[in-house]
């Protein structure tokens, strides 16, 4: 089994970055890949259950991805089980995120991800790309007044 594991200093106290990863409008903001865009999910981490999204590329490709989410620990931590969908929405390897927060004491807050029981490296590798790319819609949200 592969993981992937992404650390980011994010300009945001822990609350307001807390809401972002676990409030469906906001979670909706930064969720996939940039270019990528959701025309269908159900994105609550606020609470333990199931949730899924469809990230639609500019060619029109859609990707779905869905799981349970685990446990959430205001203002501290969340986690839930991930699996892509195939053309005929079976479900895929399931693998597992976590998210932990720590508040850095100056108004910043400390962000790691953690995704582990990828089936593959080469599965890792592109989850390592595909989590990179929707930090960095995270970092410009939270580097946002």
């Amino acid at each position: 089994m592969s993981e992937v594991k992404i650390e980011r200093r994010l300009n945001a106290p822990i609350a307001r970055v807390f809401s972002f990863v676990t409030k469906a409008g906001d979670l909706a903001k930064w969720w996939g890949p940039e270019g990528m865009s959701l025309p269908d999910a159900a994105l609550d981490f606020s609470r333990t259950g199931p949730w899924h999204s469809v990230m639609m590329n500019a060619e029109g490709q859609r990707y779905k991805v869905s799981g349970q989410v685990t446990h959430v620990t205001p203002p501290h931590s969340v986690g839930f089980t991930w699996a892509w969908h195939d053309e005929a929405d079976r479900r895929g390897d399931e693998s597992h995120v976590t998210i932990t927060l720590a508040d850095n004491g100056d108004g910043t807050t400390q962000f790691t991800l953690h995704h582990q029981q990828l089936a593959t490296d080469e599965a890792a590798q592109n989850h390592n790309q595909g989590w990179t790319s929707s930090l960095r819609k995270l970092e410009r949200l939270t580097n946002q007044p």
